[in-house]
């Protein structure tokens, strides 16, 4: 009976390790015992091999095999070679420390080796030894120079921030785009810093953020950068509000004359206000770090600067000029001052930025990249620790307007009498001079609240909520080079500080002003977009001349504000529903970086697991659990909308984002979903003496276009490879995860959505796995790319490979602290959404499906458009 044979042989076997590897060779390799090999179990990779054990096995090839490996493992374990010490052969329970060095400790049989080995190292040449590097003390190392010399080495490759050292004690760190940016705070606060950015405030160090400066004509710049933005997308560099001075705009950037193709990302501009007696403008662009070589490379394009005005090294002033990694060293007789810390970006000395100046346009191209330090504070009381931190300065630097400070001072005074930062107008901008906010340092940590008494001046801050802050407020000296070099030069250092603060006749009073800093206040608007939670996540950003980052975030951090890293970034974005750079922006070169750099990321994560770990991908029908093929997407959706012969697969037209606000204005309507209620029918107007409104197209206004097939398709053809971001909540429970995938719901999901409101979804039916290539299980590379319960390249139908159609993949999901439930930022295809709201009903329009990579459940979720 086979069965009872195979479980007599499992039965005999089962104490037997299961690598051990039985092989033979000689007379019997002919008939099957050479040339099988048998190993218990399976093989890494997915590979098995027969587990038939062999008929017989020859005693003498048998034994003869074992015999050469044990004499092999005994020569290998009385004759050490190298660096082995003899004691090794030892036992374990034998072995001493003491043996390692003194000879006589050895047993009598294992003396002579350890002599001879002894002898042999000390016949050596001195030569040949390698030299013991002397380790200088902690002390020495732990000294004010020896620090600073130790702080620029290390960056030489990954920049660091002015709190860098304050973060590094407290934060995860993570060096990206060529910067050591903090990640995630130690301690557990994710729930603490949502609490400080919902009612008090939130300080995030954005010092990484590149700008780079244009001076020049203003109609000059004006014709340069408006082949880099477009007006179908939003406000340009032109716009009237912001081009005062007194408002701070965002827009988005393409590549010169290549809209709607060739995004590049977003950017974010501030003009210097006019001055009656200047020429020229100044304009700032804040950029992301990821961003800024190919915006740079556009600038100089359109600008056409090809000239370099000063052109600076790309390495320390202390790094060897061949590029050559080399160990600094300093003579005993060394007494000059150590060298200073490096301030400003830490690839170029410190002063001289890198500038391009045209002989046509005659626009001049700065670079500041870290040469203004700029934090920002997130929450409707960062006005409130602003006004407790920052002191008009008394004394004035030279070249100021003393009215113009005075009124500056005033407006300054005036934002104790909002409640609220959410209050003021978005992107207003203030100018203000003020003293080293060290002075007023206070002795214990404590939490800044509003002031709870009525202003004096109602008057004022109702026109401060109305208008804002008046474009003259807008001037400051922090826009002049000269003035911010002076400031950073003449700064008192901490130990300087300290030293007049134990001089003071009675201790503990304020220290008199000793330098006046100029800063720049500029508001940002938070949630603009879409009929709930507006303005969620206001705050303003402090922009400081650079040498001054840690003299005003120690102040900002004794008034009790939370501090977020990177991760709270994100996290601010997400709840705010709004896209954040790089992560939501797929057709761009930083996007299309940084879905690389994930991939690697989370393939590397998925194959440190064990394999009885992983997830099966493929069983799940998920085929783009790392990466998401938006290319195939907006293909497929094409190809199976239109349904035409003629399409010409060769076509290679990449996707694009759609960011028209006219179509985007079109689909949040077609979108919006409008519930079917049993009202009473209202009286007629004419009975209550009541005129009706007058149509739209008498007051000039044409209404949108409902959603018809004419409309959609007209639509599909004009953006045939766009995609649109979405936002999705959960109808009932569940928790989106990175790269679910969002897909079509059938007239049976909908029919049961509508008898049973509180319904989980449908199921997906588990797949079956992909078969495995065994024709070479030895080849590295095959193993490599193919993976247990990954889909190898390349994909099948991405669109219909599931039970549901799938209308694209969310970049961001978690659950939301604000609206109490689950919430996804993603991507759906322009072309498959359209073609999904035709079959639905205008009470169920904008429902989909949504499912988790590692789960076969889907739930409903609504989409909705915020414009």
């Amino acid at each position: 009976m086979p069965g009872a044979k195979d479980r007599m042989r499992e039965k005999k076997m089962k104490n037997q390790p299961r690598n051990v590897t039985y092989t033979s060779s000689g007379r019997g390799a002919g008939r099957g015992q050479g040339s099988q090999v048998w190993v218990r179990g399976h093989q890494a990779g997915g590979h098995s091999y027969s587990q038939d054990l062999p008929k017989y096995i020859t005693a003498s090839y048998f034994a003869r095999a074992r015999a050469a490996e044990v004499n092999a493992m005994l020569k290998a374990v009385s004759k050490p070679a190298g660096s082995c010490h003899v004691f090794n052969a030892l036992p374990k329970h034998m072995r001493r420390r003491a043996m390692s060095h003194d000879t006589k400790r050895l047993p009598i049989r294992l003396r002579e080796g350890a002599q001879r080995l002894a002898e042999r190292s000390q016949r050596a040449p001195d030569q040949q030894k390698k030299p013991v590097p002397k380790s200088r003390s902690r002390r020495a190392r732990r000294r004010h120079g020896n620090l600073l010399l130790e702080f620029n080495r290390r960056q030489r490759k990954s920049r660091w921030l002015e709190t860098h050292i304050w973060h590094s004690k407290r934060f995860h760190m993570r060096k990206s785009w060529s910067f050591c940016v903090p990640l995630t705070p130690t301690a557990k606060s994710f729930r603490a810093s949502y609490r400080a950015m919902n009612t008090h405030a939130l300080l995030q160090d954005l010092s990484y953020f590149c700008c780079l400066e244009l001076r020049g004509s203003e109609d000059q710049i004006l014709k340069a950068l408006a082949r880099l933005t477009n007006k179908q997308t939003g406000r340009t560099f032109a716009a009237v509000s912001c081009l005062s001075g007194a408002r701070q705009g965002i827009l988005q950037l393409y590549k010169a004359d290549r809209f709607p193709l060739g995004a590049l990302g977003p950017a974010e501009f501030l003009w210097r206000p006019r001055a009656p007696d200047a020429s020229l403008r100044q304009l700032w662009i804040w950029l992301h770090p990821a961003l800024k070589q190919e915006v740079l490379s556009e600038l100089l394009l359109v600008c056409g600067c090809s000239q370099a005005v000063s052109v600076c090294e790309d390495l320390h002033p202390e790094a060897d000029p061949a590029g050559r990694k080399r160990k600094r060293k300093r003579d005993e007789d060394d007494t000059g001052p150590p060298s200073k810390r490096l301030l400003g970006d830490g690839t170029r000395p410190a002063g001289a930025p890198v500038r391009w100046e045209s002989t046509d346009t005659h626009i001049t191209i700065s670079d500041l990249t870290m040469e203004i330090v700029r934090f920002r504070l997130i929450g409707p009381l960062a006005h409130t620790v602003l006004t407790d931190t920052l002191r008009p300065a008394s004394e004035m630097l030279s070249g100021e307007n003393e009215s113009l400070h005075q009124q500056q001072t005033h407006t300054f005074q005036l934002l104790r009498g909002v409640c609220s930062t959410a209050e003021l107008p978005a992107g207003c901008v203030l100018g203000l001079t003020i003293d080293d906010p060290r002075l007023t340092l206070p002795q214990k940590r404590g939490k800044t609240v509003p002031d709870l008494q009525p202003s004096t001046e109602e008057d004022g801050v109702r026109d401060l909520r109305l208008r804002g802050v008046p474009a003259h407020c807008s001037q400051s000296s922090l826009w002049d080079e000269s003035i911010r070099e002076c400031v950073t030069r003449d700064r008192l250092s901490d130990q300087e500080l300290n030293r007049r603060r134990s001089d003071l006749l009675v201790p503990g009073s304020r220290l008199s002003s000793s330098s006046a800093v100029p800063v720049l206040l500029v508001h940002h608007a938070g949630r603009v977009c879409g009929e709930e939670r507006r303005h969620w996540g206001s705050g303003w950003d402090l922009l400081l001349p650079k040498g001054w980052g840690m003299s005003f975030w120690v102040p900002l951090v004794y008034r009790g504000v939370r501090v977020g890293g990177l991760h709270m970034s994100v996290k601010h974005s997400q709840f705010m529903g709004q896209p954040h750079f790089p992560h939501d922006y797929p057709d761009c070169p930083a996007g299309e970086r940084f879905q690389s750099e994930q991939e690697q990321e989370l393939l590397e994560k998925f194959k440190r697991r064990p394999p009885s770990k992983r997830t099966n991908y493929v069983k799940h029908g998920c085929l783009a659990p790392f990466r998401c093929p938006w290319q195939q997407l907006t293909e497929e959706w094409e190809e199976l909308v239109s349904r035409s012969e003629e399409t010409d697969s060769r076509d290679q037209t990449p996707f694009t984002v759609l960011r028209s606000l006219k179509e985007l204005r079109l689909l949040s309507g077609w979108i919006r979903r409008r519930l079917r209620l049993r009202v009473t029918p209202d009286p007629p107007l004419t009975r209550l003496h009541v005129t009706p409104d007058p149509p739209l197209t008498r007051l000039g206004v044409t209404p949108d276009p409902p959603l018809t097939p004419a409309a959609a398709t007209a639509l599909q053809q004009e953006f045939r490879r766009s995609l649109l971001w979405v936002r999705l909540r959960l109808l009932s429970k569940g928790q989106p995860a990175l790269h679910a995938m969002v897909c079509v719901p059938t007239t049976s999901d909908l029919q049961l959505l509508r008898t049973d409101g509180h319904s989980s979804g449908p199921q997906e039916p588990r797949h079956t796995d992909h078969p495995r290539d065994r024709s070479d299980p030895a080849d590295p590379e095959r193993r490599e790319r193919v993976l247990r319960g990954v889909c190898p390249p390349p994909l099948p139908r991405v669109v219909s490979h599931c039970s549901r159609q799938t209308l694209g993949w969310v970049t961001q999901g978690d659950f939301s602290l604000t609206s109490g439930c689950g919430e996804a930022l993603a991507f759906v295809s322009l072309t498959g959404l359209t073609h999904t709201l035709l079959t639905q009903t205008q009470d169920q329009r904008g429902l989909v499906l949504l499912r988790n990579p590692s789960s076969l459940q889907y739930r409903f979720a609504q989409i909705s458009l915020d414009t």
